[in-house]
């Protein structure tokens, strides 16, 4: 049903009304602009004057800073006097200030102790930097003393003017604040009576309109709060009516989009929270507003300790970049992080959020863990560096020997077999070089095949072992030694490349013949514990410093390169043991006591199989 409209409800008559109410007291707002305007022109009449007298005292001042022949004592003199002069024109607080902050004089007799010494006014010292002019006013709350200030700087006269100090001046605005206070006290007065009259109409008028703006003043703290189903009341059909209306379906309109505002944070959380990739976003300032729980671990950092800190800091970047340069041109950025002595290398992609106009609003952090990535790079680069190098060696010999025989050496019988023999060892060096990278290719793209069966791998220890004894027995050896066995009495089956196992047994037997003393004792151990095998390979050598230790199964790695070298070695062997152990779901390991030896050990996972059990017998 159609509301009636009353025509007093509408708020074009309630304008009116106002007007009336208005029209009573406009005498009282004319006073106010009236005293504005006086107290206006009253300042603006008291800073050119002042102006005027701090440009005339300039101009004083100037040719004395610019007299270099006077003494200092002669130029305070001048500059005193030049301050009395305009001390006496208008009552005042000046400074003179030179280029390097020191006070050179003061009109006040109670700030005489000040000259001499560097001035700590940051507005002189701006006036200093800049050569600009500019002025203030000031209001001292414990006095209510008001003072207009001009700051100056002194130039010289010359054709090209330089800068020769500055003048600071303080002076006293009270006179004029007195005269505006007189005049509208005269003015309160009146207003005191016009208030008193319109009260009673004030009241009759608001009652009509404070009702119905109250309701919608608390409908607009109620959706502000998040509660959307208490619509404000309408009270008619004016204009205050169809505010009311409006508010009403504003809630509504809000209800809606902070459903879908929520919404989408909850998805962003979500993608936030799952990334693989830290994310940091910040205000314009540079203090972090979001960060997402992979950005919290990267940076071993809680939320709580993360919100708010400053990017800089928060990277610890604080020492080498500025929030300028980020929001400028450096976009990317590598940083490492040390902690638990775990080195963490994250690359760092800078985006700036700017508004539509331009404005910059802030700034998105994402954060990369890239440390397998460079790691594998710099083995990357140190592997083609260690093979150009190990290359190089042996072709060397081989080039140096081939043009001693080309210039005339193999015509001797006692110099070119030699030669023959070196070019020949340095050849074969080269060729297990090469078979061993490819075989170290292959293990890395998993290409290499393996022929796995079941063995008695005791068995196949004592074979390796019985060669080196016959070796040994057979004289062929550059020194002599001992084997010794400590091999566990029960039969291990274990599923293992035959071939590539001895591989490694014979790689950590003739590192452990070719370290070890003339006659030193080679010690083997074979035990079995409920799951795994382990063998062991002791030697009597030098043994290995500690510090060589993690790094002794890396490819090239040797603890003394040029005794390696010479005894043949091509620094894969280990790497290429511990490739090989671990295709077999094992590990390799070594220790090691300067001065007594190093012992390398291996362990393998096996199943204990019964012998007597169906299908074992044609094995016996």
């Amino acid at each position: 049903m159609k509301r009636s409209f009353n025509i007093f409800q509408s708020i074009y008559i309630k304008i009116p009304l106002l007007i009336i109410f208005i029209l009573t007291i406009s005498f009282q707002f004319i006073g106010v602009f009236f005293i504005d305007q006086l107290e206006t022109q009253s300042v603006t009449t008291l800073k050119d004057q002042i102006n005027t007298q701090v440009d005339f005292l300039i101009n004083n001042v100037s040719p004395i800073l610019s007299d270099t022949d006077q003494s200092d004592g002669e130029r305070d003199r001048r500059l005193n006097q030049a301050l009395d002069s305009f001390s006496s024109t208008y009552p005042a607080s000046i400074q003179i200030v030179n280029p390097q902050d020191y006070v050179l004089a003061t009109s006040d007799v109670s700030q005489r102790g000040l000259v001499g010494t560097r001035t700590n006014n940051e507005f002189v010292m701006n006036v200093l930097i800049n050569q600009r002019s500019f002025d203030n006013e000031t209001l001292n709350q414990e006095t209510s003393q008001r003072n207009y200030n001009i700051y100056k700087p002194i130039m010289s006269f010359e054709e090209t003017p330089k800068l020769l100090g500055a003048v600071a001046v303080e002076a006293d605005m009270m006179r004029i604040y007195e005269q505006r206070d007189n005049v509208m006290e005269l003015f309160l007065r009146a207003a005191v009576f016009a208030v008193i009259g319109s009260f009673v109409v004030s009241i009759v008028l608001s009652s009509g309109l404070t009702r119905p703006i109250e309701d919608m003043r608390q409908q607009a703290i109620r959706i502000s709060d998040g509660i959307y189903n208490y619509p404000a009341k309408v009270y008619g059909q004016d204009e205050l009516g169809e505010l009311a209306l409006t508010l009403n379906d504003l809630a509504i309109k809000v209800k809606d989009a902070q459903e879908l505002t929520e919404s989408e944070r909850q998805r962003l959380d979500g993608v936030l929270r799952h990334m693989t990739d830290g994310v940091i976003g910040t205000d314009q300032r540079g203090n972090v507003l979001l960060v997402n729980e992979r950005a919290l671990y990267l940076l071993g950092i809680p939320q709580e300790a993360a919100v708010g800190m400053s990017l800089l800091k928060l990277l610890e970047i604080e020492d080498t970049y500025t929030l300028k340069n980020l929001l400028g041109g450096d976009k990317e950025i590598m940083i490492t992080r040390y902690e638990d002595d775990i080195d963490t290398i994250l690359k760092v992609e800078f985006s700036v959020i700017r508004r539509e106009t331009g404005f910059v609003t802030g700034l998105v952090a994402v954060l990369t863990d890239v440390t397998e990535q460079e790691k594998t790079d710099q083995e990357r680069r140190d592997f083609v560096s260690n093979v150009s190098h190990e290359l190089r060696t042996p072709l060397t010999s081989i080039k140096s020997y081939s043009e001693a025989l080309a210039d005339g050496a193999w015509q001797d019988p006692n110099i070119a077999p030699q030669f023959l023999e070196v070019i020949q060892s340095e050849s074969n060096r080269m060729i297990r070089m090469i078979a061993n990278l490819l075989d170290l290719s292959k293990m890395d793209g998993g290409q290499l095949q393996t022929n796995r069966e079941y063995i008695d791998f005791k068995r196949i220890v004592n074979h390796i072992l019985d060669r080196f004894d016959f070796t040994l027995a057979s004289g062929d050896v550059p020194k002599k030694y001992t084997i010794k066995r400590e091999l566990t009495t029960r039969d291990i089956y274990v599923e293992i490349d035959q071939d590539r196992m001895t591989q490694v047994i014979d790689n950590l037997m003739n590192n452990a013949i070719k370290y070890s003393p003339d006659g030193g004792l080679v010690t083997v151990r074979l035990i079995d514990t409920q799951n795994s095998v382990i063998l062991s390979v002791t030697d009597q050598g030098l043994g290995i410093p500690q510090k060589d230790l993690p790094h002794l199964f890396e490819r090239f790695y040797r603890v003394d390169k040029a005794r390696s070298r010479e005894q043949g070695g091509t620094g894969l062997g280990l790497a290429i043991s511990k490739e090989v152990i671990e295709m077999h779901g094992g590990r390799i390991w070594v220790d090691s006591i300067e001065g007594k030896g190093s012992t390398f050990s291996f362990e393998l996972p096996f199943t204990v199989f019964d012998l007597d059990d169906e299908g074992w017998d044609d094995f016996e």
